[in-house]
């Protein structure tokens, strides 16, 4: 089961326009108890190793928790509900430090 926070490899599929795409890891957002109800859908903020110090992005070190082998960027404009098909395996966690931070630009962004 999915937890709150989880580093997963995701199948994006092919990007449309600046959109993220493509076979990369995103870390799980969905609130955990909805992740223990099975969902068939999560959603997800896509990783990238382009780090561009944006407003809408989280950066995050690799650690022996999360799985990542280098610094990565949190695509908080990217969040995006996927269905579990698309979920790969699981990687590690962020841990909730990170993932209050990377919550917290996705509130930013949709004024929540």
């Amino acid at each position: 089961m999915l937890t709150p926070g989880d580093v997963v490899e995701l199948d994006l599929g092919t990007p449309a326009g600046a959109e993220a795409g493509l076979r990369r890891p995103a870390v799980v957002v969905t609130a955990e108890r909805v992740l223990r109800g099975g969902p068939s859908v999560v959603q997800v903020v896509p990783l990238t190793r382009t780090v561009r110090n944006s407003g809408s992005e989280v950066a995050v070190e690799p650690d022996e928790h999360n799985g990542l082998v280098a610094v990565s960027a949190a695509q908080c404009q990217h969040i995006r509900s996927v269905a579990m098909p698309r979920v790969g395996a699981r990687l590690g966690n962020v841990g909730p430090v990170v993932l209050r931070q990377i919550r917290g630009v996705v509130a930013t962004i949709i004024d929540a």
